[in-house]
């Protein structure tokens, strides 16, 4: 019985020693962000409107279905934000229409519209691809200030630099065409957005990543978004997951249309 335990507390040592490897680093003694990183699973979605009692319905409370719903962007609108969005339903969320978005699906920049990311580190940037509806950011990590020839844009325009095993990035200079996500709720930002993102990689295996989103123009005050967890995906390569921008659309219009009609009944 003792072989048998010492041998199990040997097989779950090294089990722990495999899953706490530490964070490679780069020849200039950074932490190395370079990966395809996701949440570690694909998100299991419930189907919409299940009928009551019938199998495939929602999983219960605390068994997978969506994370439970956090803080958003959109909860600190100030007066007048606040009353545009009541203007404005999911149908009118550029992300139908193929347009990236200005913060990200989870609340992970990174993810963009998807939910996988890859990231490339070299001696002078950070470059962060998005496979859903594909963009990219390339950080310059040298000191450069930002671009004067850099007009204003979906994903804005970055910097970075590092705190320690920190990397930090600022970003700036956004248009105001977008939304924040696109996950079905009024997300609406202004030219004035900027966003500070701390990436962390704690291991080989997981990095964690806060941020803070200023837009005084909308915003009541400052969002302190609460702190992801990125798992280094099973793959190293991305895909090109391109997006059309013509059944979406199309079919949130309808369903507007439907659920305007129910509305009027008596």
């Amino acid at each position: 019985m003792k072989t048998i335990l010492f041998a199990a507390a040997v097989v779950m040592s090294a089990s722990l020693a495999i899953a706490q490897e530490p964070a490679p680093r780069t020849a200039d003694g950074h932490p190395d962000l370079s990966g395809v990183w996701w949440p570690g699973n694909d998100l299991r979605v419930p189907p919409l409107n299940p009928a009551p009692g019938r199998a495939g319905g929602p999983p219960p409370a605390g068994r997978g279905g969506p994370p439970p719903r956090r803080e958003r962007f959109e909860d600190n609108y100030n007066d007048a934000a606040k009353a545009k969005a009541k203007t404005l339903s999911d149908k009118d969320d550029p992300a139908l229409r193929c347009q990236n978005t200005a913060f990200g699906t989870l609340s992970v920049s990174a993810y963009n519209t998807g939910l996988v990311a890859q990231i490339v580190q070299t001696p002078k940037f950070v470059v962060i691809l998005s496979e859903t509806n594909p963009t990219f950011r390339i950080i310059p990590t040298d000191g450069r200030a930002y671009r004067d020839e850099q007009p204003p844009s979906s994903r804005g325009d970055s910097v970075g630099h590092w705190e320690g095993d920190v990397f930090v990035v600022d970003t700036r200079n956004f248009s105001d065409k977008n939304w924040m996500h696109a996950e079905g709720e009024v997300s609406f930002h202004s030219d004035a957005l900027r966003i500070v993102e701390r990436y962390h990689r704690i291991n080989k295996d997981t990095m964690e990543v806060e941020a803070t989103i200023e837009d005084p123009k909308t915003l009541t005050r400052p969002w302190n978004v609460p702190k992801q967890t990125l798992k280094l995906a099973p793959f190293d390569q991305i895909l090109a997951l391109d997006c059309t921008g013509v059944e979406s659309a199309a079919l949130m219009d309808a369903a507007s249309k439907q659920n305007y009609g129910k509305k009027q009944q008596p």
